[in-house]
């Protein structure tokens, strides 16, 4: 445990987080940049003598438990958690689970991309982040409840609608395999989180389907280079589909776009300008 280091790293992580940012009110006296010890101590739910005794390099050896506790309290990152576990000799442990944080600047790129619709994906295929296109092509995520943006629990667990399946897109089947064989990967990755435990159970409980691809523990999976969607407004729009990984957050970001010049390219124009105000067609 290296003490010095690891009560430098602790003020420093301190300092950068304002009050607002953890919903703190930030007050009129304040003194110190960033939170206080106390404040931190109570986000964490440890003794403020004890946190402050950390910080003074006098504290002694903290459990795996508390470091985990401080590291959400500091809202740490998965490179700065694993930092944090070293410096108080203790080896960083898995994942507790998927992260859902995503970085500002890939938020910013997605709004950068007008002509494309673009999201990102969680590592259990929950969509928590998407641009003003990808909504209208796909769905408005915003008006919906969390759960309902797992794209994995809506393929395999939702009612067809008119007998298609997710978004009518015209590689559903292969996508729900690939996505189940994902997850799996997941699953391991994982193996302490709750939330993905219970969406593996909901999910053999609910989909003969998915149990028989979980039975088959496969894990590798071809990626999809092209797609169409058949959309209630527009028609079919074809689109090619490009995945990035975000490494250190266990997430992807999966870009749509039309080829240039053709009616599917016509067809996300015109979407980008109706927008999300018009989902459905009477009938």
């Amino acid at each position: 445990m290296d003490r010095r280091e690891l009560a430098a790293f602790l003020r420093g992580r301190r300092e950068r987080i304002t009050p607002a940012d953890v919903g703190l009110p930030a007050g009129s006296r304040r003194r110190t940049p960033g939170l206080r010890r106390e404040e931190v101590a109570q986000l964490a739910f440890i003794s403020t003598e004890y946190y402050t005794r950390l910080e003074q390099a006098r504290a002694p050896h903290p459990s795996r438990e508390v470091l985990a506790q401080i590291a959400r309290a500091l809202r740490l990152s998965d490179a700065e958690r694993d930092h944090l576990h070293h410096l108080a000799g203790t080896p960083p442990g898995p994942p507790p689970g998927p992260s859902r944080e995503v970085r500002q600047s890939i938020v910013d790129l997605l709004h950068r991309l007008p002509q494309a619709a673009a999201i990102v994906m969680s590592a259990t295929y929950e969509v928590i982040a998407w641009n003003a296109l990808a909504a209208a092509l796909m769905e408005d995520f915003s008006a919906l409840p969390r759960r309902d943006r797992n794209l994995v629990r809506r393929a395999f667990l939702e009612p067809w609608r008119g007998g298609t399946r997710l978004y009518s897109v015209s590689d559903a089947d292969e996508f729900a395999r690939t996505a189940a064989q994902h997850l799996r990967g997941a699953a391991a990755r994982y193996p302490g989180d709750p939330e993905l435990t219970a969406l593996i159970d909901e999910l053999l409980a609910g989909s003969a389907e998915f149990a028989a691809l979980w039975a088959a523990h496969d894990v590798a999976a071809r990626p999809t280079l092209c797609k169409t969607f058949d959309h209630p407004l527009v028609g079919l729009v074809t689109v090619n589909c490009d995945v990035l990984d975000i490494t250190d957050r266990d997430q992807r970001v999966v870009i749509y776009t039309a080829a240039p010049g053709s009616p599917s390219e016509e067809a996300l124009r015109l979407l980008s300008v109706v927008g999300t105000q018009r989902m459905t067609v009477p009938g």
